[in-house]
């Protein structure tokens, strides 16, 4: 993956391991109540019956200090628009989580830094199993592993000053809409990838025109045992997800997740332009998801398609003023003559 021009990364890769625990995320695409915590446990000790197939996972958890703890200044308000369709695909693989207020979400006001969000894009490959197993699960994952207290929470902390955690594995991307331009917040992790091309080959893995072993697309994904092989073997694919960290600063206006769908027919500055002007035009996170799907949809996507557009402030962005120039020009007497004489013989 190669980001877009004027884009700095240099993101610490990080693992996250996880447990499981009662409770869900909440998703718009599916009834989150279901109890999945069987399928959880016999994922720990082999291949899980619902874990055969291949899931991308984009993954944003935005946590800030509450007002009485921080010093007066910019103070981020979460709010989240989403919007997916199948495509041309014949079915839809995708999943999704938007949870605008986690502590509400985990009834943990006393325990998690407050306010607090969590979303995730989850594309899948072959079927829906691992997207929807991830969405179920993640954030279970997340806040009630065993090593939380010493590992995992150690990142939350870090989360206390408006700092926004991406986490990424696949092509699903999500970008940061700053005062109009867009910084790129996940590296597409593609098997032509440098540096993802010399960790397979490592590995004894091949890439055949692009793919994976021949078969895959990415280099790093949730599911295909059959790739990964036993726990704890080398395996080209990597299930290991890149982690970038940043404080969010006034100038931070909105993030736009998408699956690749999104990103195959349109580049991180065009969502990021348009989202800006949507907003100006309705302030609605939701119809500006709406509105970067049709666009894809337009530019004949070959796959399903999953956008969510997370709002940093319940205003819109402002217009953007660009400065007038000082400097004074003129034309002399003679350029005068000559370019009547141009537009007269027109």
């Amino acid at each position: 993956m190669s980001p877009g021009s004027g884009t700095d990364f240099s993101p610490q890769i990080t693992k996250l391991d996880g447990g499981c625990c009662k409770g869900s995320g909440v998703s718009a695409m599916e009834d989150q109540n279901a109890d999945t915590s069987g399928n959880f446990n016999q994922m720990s000790t082999g291949k899980p019956q619902e874990i055969s197939r291949l899931c991308e996972a984009d993954i944003g958890i935005i946590s800030i200090k509450s007002p009485s703890d921080e010093t007066p200044g910019f103070l981020p308000v979460f709010r989240s628009g989403s919007f997916s369709d199948k495509g041309p695909k014949q079915y839809m693989e995708d999943e999704y989580i938007c949870v605008d207020n986690l502590c509400e979400h985990l009834d943990a006001a006393e325990t998690f830094p407050s306010p607090a969000a969590f979303y995730g894009v989850f594309d899948g490959h072959g079927g829906v199993d691992a997207a929807s197993f991830t969405r179920k699960n993640i954030l279970k994952c997340i806040v009630d592993d065993s090593q939380f207290p010493s590992g995992v929470k150690r990142h939350l902390r870090m989360l206390l000053q408006r700092t926004m955690l991406i986490a990424n594995a696949g092509d699903s991307r999500a970008v940061l809409g700053k005062r109009g331009r867009a910084v790129e917040l996940s590296r597409d992790h593609k098997p032509n990838c440098t540096s993802e091309r010399l960790r397979i080959e490592k590995l004894g893995g091949v890439i055949y025109d692009g793919y994976l072993n021949g078969q895959l697309s990415v280099a790093r994904a949730l599911g295909d045992w059959h790739i990964k092989g036993s726990k704890g073997s080398s395996c080209p694919l990597s299930s290991e997800p890149e982690l970038e960290e940043i404080v969010l600063a006034e100038e931070d206006e909105f993030l736009v997740m998408g699956c690749d769908g999104l990103w195959d027919v349109m580049s991180s500055q065009c969502a990021v332009t348009m989202v800006r002007k949507e907003l100006m035009l309705h302030n609605d996170p939701e119809r500006c998801s709406r509105a970067l799907v049709k666009e894809a949809l337009q530019r004949n996507t070959c796959d399903n398609l999953t956008v969510v557009v997370v709002c940093f402030s319940p205003d819109p962005p402002p217009k953007i003023e660009i400065p007038r120039s000082h400097k004074r020009r003129s034309i002399s007497a003679e350029g005068l003559d000559l370019l009547k004489g141009v537009l007269n013989s027109i």
